[in-house]
């Protein structure tokens, strides 16, 4: 499978450079030069006698090409799918797809799990290190963390912006040590962002630390993300129901995944980006006009991000048709004080706990499902609980079951450099930093 970058279509590159580069010379996300369609009499139809690591096999060998081979292929996906994707029922026709039974409790570890062992694959036996450069807005950085945690051959600094994420996702990406550095930036996501997209667009830097970058940027921490959805069908799919899905979204790798699954032939009836107040998409939809605005902190820390990434993807997906896009995706947006009492409501009649993104996804289903009647609904929690029992309501926090391995995490020594978000200062660290 060749990417082509989307701001310059002939600049075409491998799955392997891809991985490796993360983001084209040019700032343009890369893009698949076609999407495979998955057989319908003898795949998708089929879904629910397949067993997880075979359908995950299925929808990404076309993704990846001649470039690992099948049996390591097949290693990395074992590795990567080691947890399930429980589908809870909250209510009549309302599913809860959890996503947080992973090693740092999020849905991010899928994808960063499957970029590592990729990377780890591509970098075999190269005497210098590659730099995973990550900026994150809560789970991310986590994620990263394990995931390359150890991996010989790479080294990974992750840049997050100090005190705009929960205590526990903190200690979570800045408490192993050895190759996993992190940079606490006085500023906001979108700041992080800025300077690590900078930083890969940087010869001088380049020549000096060769960089990646483990953001849903990177196309292999970006297209795992199918697998949730092919999950999810193939659990929907046994009781004989299609389903619309409503995704938490922040920098919308998670749902332009899910909408890549659809292009590959997945039957979803319809797709709700739901966001907090940081509503750039939402806005679009409504006026067409696709302005950011600075981001504005939330009790839903890691979709506080003002200029999402992957739409561009989403775009591409429908070839620009603002049309059809809009047949395949609807946008809403929810502010805190609508969050919290949904939390509220929902543990006080279905003794469910969402945390603060999930919530904003079940908001979203709900509006759609308000609207268009006689679906069966998903939405995605994205994360345990237990990392926003800081932002939690007062009457839910005694609720929140707190995993062993979570506890012991407090313990640990926080270990970061605090820097203003000057990407000039970061240059000169990571020209520094041995």
């Amino acid at each position: 499978m060749q990417y082509y970058s989307l701001q310059n279509h002939q600049h075409q590159v491998s799955f392997r450079e891809a991985v490796i580069r993360g983001l084209a010379p040019d700032k343009g996300l890369y893009f698949p030069v076609e999407i495979p369609k998955l057989g319908k009499a003898n795949f998708i139809e089929r879904l629910e006698e397949y067993d997880p690591l075979y359908i995950a096999c299925k929808v990404i060998q076309p993704f990846v090409g001649d470039d690992i081979p099948e049996h390591h292929l097949k290693q990395i996906i074992r590795d990567t799918l080691s947890f399930p994707f429980p589908l809870r029922e909250v209510e009549e026709n309302v599913y809860a797809l959890e996503l947080f039974h992973g090693p740092t409790l999020a849905f991010k570890d899928v994808g960063a799990r499957f970029m590592a062992g990729c990377l780890g694959y591509f970098r075999r036996g190269d005497e210098q290190p590659v730099t995973v450069l990550v900026a994150t807005s809560g789970d991310t950085g986590g994620a990263v963390a394990a995931g390359f945690y150890d991996v010989p051959g790479v080294e990974v600094v992750i840049l997050y912006p100090s005190g705009k994420v929960s205590e526990l996702q903190e200690k979570q990406l800045t408490t192993l040590g050895r190759n996993i550095r992190a940079l606490e930036i006085n500023g906001s996501f979108d700041d992080c962002q800025r300077m690590v997209k900078t930083a890969f667009l940087d010869d001088e830097l380049q020549a000096h630390r060769p960089l990646t970058s483990a953001n849903s940027i990177n196309v292999a921490r970006w297209l795992p993300q199918m697998f949730y959805y092919f999950m999810a069908y193939r659990k929907v799919k046994q009781w004989k129901k299609e389903a619309v899905i409503s995704v938490p979204s922040g920098n919308f790798g998670n749902i332009c995944a899910g909408m890549m699954a659809a292009a590959m032939g997945l039957p979803v009836a319809h797709f709700i980006a739901s966001t907090n107040v940081n509503d750039t998409v939402p806005r679009f939809f409504r006026n067409g006009e696709y302005e950011p605005l600075a981001a504005i902190p939330t009790l839903s820390n890691a979709m506080d991000v003002a200029d999402p990434s992957n739409f561009v993807r989403i775009l591409q997906l429908f070839a620009q048709n603002e049309r059809a896009l809009k047949a395949s995706l609807t946008a809403y947006s929810f502010t805190d004080a609508e969050t919290v009492a949904v939390m509220e409501k929902v543990f006080a009649e279905r003794q469910y706990l969402l945390e603060p993104h999930g919530a904003v996804g079940y908001l979203g289903l709900k509006k759609y499902m308000q609207q268009h009647p006689g679906h069966t609904g998903i939405f995605l929690e994205t994360a345990h609980p237990v990392k926003f029992t800081n932002v939690m309501p007062d009457s839910l926090k005694e609720k929140v079951e707190v995993p062993a391995r979570v506890q012991q995490l407090f313990s640990l020594e926080k270990k970061s450099v605090r820097m203003d978000a000057d990407y000039n200062k970061m240059k000169a660290w990571l020209m520094q930093a041995d």
